[in-house]
């Protein structure tokens, strides 16, 4: 096997790490202040492919790999991984838009989701259907040629910022394949916004619940067919878990590099920190760690792009295990700056902050071992 990036693939990360420092890493502590991600970066990003990196190239997008796709969002979320991983879910939905929303809503819709100039969100999880994806009670009822939603959905990134709302709903029995997937654009009759919530970390994505009262949308704006929605979420989710541990990744590898940095300026008994064999250890382990997850994430992605018959468990195993390593990376980076760490001037407790969330959303790492074990006994009763 060939663990080499290609050429293209070195110049796809450099792009994407230069993006970052130059336009995001300065103003990230600003934008998490003001809770909000500026529409001109999110147009710039558009400007470079980044909304829509592996939607393919004759539908307006970059036409890239899921492991090119990595490779992206670990790039761009050594800057922020906060504003690295809200592109990851417009390049979701923009994904799931262009391979199956109709004609008519990919006309009025598509190139301007792909250049960002339209933002969306993805709307699955409820207030009481978390990890139990499939028990969702929002409901859509087709008449007329049109459909009327009722329902909320909860902890949504762009909530009350995006242009369009990719709605997870019932449309017919209970479970998962009385499901359906339908966009809601900002503006519907009966599209409200909870307060805006108030979050540990990702704080400078708009986060709220999507509310449903009697909304009517066109028939059009169906993704698929009717109870094919679970379907399309959960295989949206495969590449959503991927870039999501690759948001962790880069925001670890980052708050690593700040402890290098600082470990070999802060001075104790007479010579740098960095000498001392102790510390020496920690951060070799530190980094080792890093790597070991960054070989399991490509080889997941790597995975996802052949189409193996494994890689939905690889892709929950990837992200299981990348974001647990690099949450504790980051938290062991902040430990080594003492209590500098703790302070918001020096950067690593907002990685640290941010992190913790990519250990819950797309599945919490939990129901990734679920996927896991559940994957292991099929296997044992196959031998």
């Amino acid at each position: 096997m060939d663990f080499a990036l290609s050429e293209g693939q070195q110049m796809l990360f450099d792009t994407a790490f230069e993006f970052g420092q130059e336009q995001i890493a300065p103003h990230a502590q600003a934008w998490e202040r003001a809770g909000t991600i500026p529409r001109e970066l999110l147009e710039n990003a558009g400007a470079l492919g980044f909304g829509a990196l592996y939607v393919p190239e004759q539908m307006g997008g970059a036409g890239l790999s899921r492991l090119d796709a990595t490779l992206v969002f670990e790039a761009l979320s050594a800057a922020c991984p906060s504003v690295a991983a809200f592109i990851s879910i417009h390049n979701m939905c923009t994904h799931m838009v262009a391979h199956n929303g109709t004609d008519a809503f990919k006309e009025a819709w598509l190139e301007s989701m792909t250049s960002m100039q339209s933002i969306a969100s993805y709307c699955l999880t409820e207030p009481g259907s978390g990890s139990d994806a499939a028990a969702l009670r929002t409901r859509a009822v087709k008449s007329g040629g049109a459909y009327t939603l009722n329902g909320t959905k909860a902890f949504i990134s762009g909530g009350g910022f995006s242009d369009l709302y990719l709605v997870m709903c019932r449309t017919g029995e209970d479970g998962p394949r009385g499901i359906s997937a339908i966009v809601v654009p900002d503006g519907a009759d009966g599209l409200s916004f909870g307060a805006a919530e108030r979050k540990m970390g990702w704080r400078a994505q708009p986060t709220a619940q999507v509310q449903l009262d009697d909304c009517a949308v066109q028939e059009s704006h169906l993704l698929g067919t009717e109870g094919e929605g679970f379907s399309l979420a959960m295989a949206g989710l495969d590449g959503g878990r991927l870039n999501i541990a690759a948001c962790a990744l880069g925001g670890a590898q980052a708050a690593l590099r700040m402890a290098l940095d600082y470990v070999g300026e802060r001075q104790a008994f007479g010579r740098t920190i960095d000498q001392f064999q102790g510390l020496q250890f920690r951060l070799a382990d530190m980094e080792t760690e890093l790597q070991a997850a960054r070989v399991f994430l490509r080889q997941a992605a790597w995975k996802l792009d052949t189409k193996s018959h494994d890689a939905t468990v690889h892709c929950a195993m990837a992200k299981r295990f990348v974001t647990d390593t690099a949450f504790r990376v980051a938290n062991d980076a902040l430990q080594l700056l003492g209590g500098y760490g703790y302070l918001e001037d020096y950067g690593i407790e907002k990685i640290v902050r941010d992190l913790r969330v990519h250990q819950i959303l797309e599945g919490t790492n939990e129901i990734m071992r679920v996927i896991t074990a559940r994957s292991l006994l099929r296997e044992r009763g196959r031998g």
